[in-house]
């Protein structure tokens, strides 16, 4: 049997995202229960996308 291995340098990129992504998801179950108490509408997924949302550019064009 044969199987495939990716190069180090190609793997490593992923494995650290995928680190950054479960350590957030983390962060957001634990930081749930306080973020319910201010604002009881809010959802859990609503929360956690609050942690994937990228950085706002100050530079960027506005679209008005």
């Amino acid at each position: 049997m044969h199987y495939h291995v990716q190069p180090r340098e190609i793997v490593s990129p992923r494995h650290e995202q995928v680190q950054l992504e479960i350590h957030n998801f983390l962060q957001a179950v634990d930081s749930y229960p306080a973020r319910v108490a201010k604002e009881p509408s809010i959802s859990f997924r609503q929360h956690l996308c609050s942690f994937f949302v990228p950085a706002r550019r100050e530079n960027r064009p506005s679209r008005h």
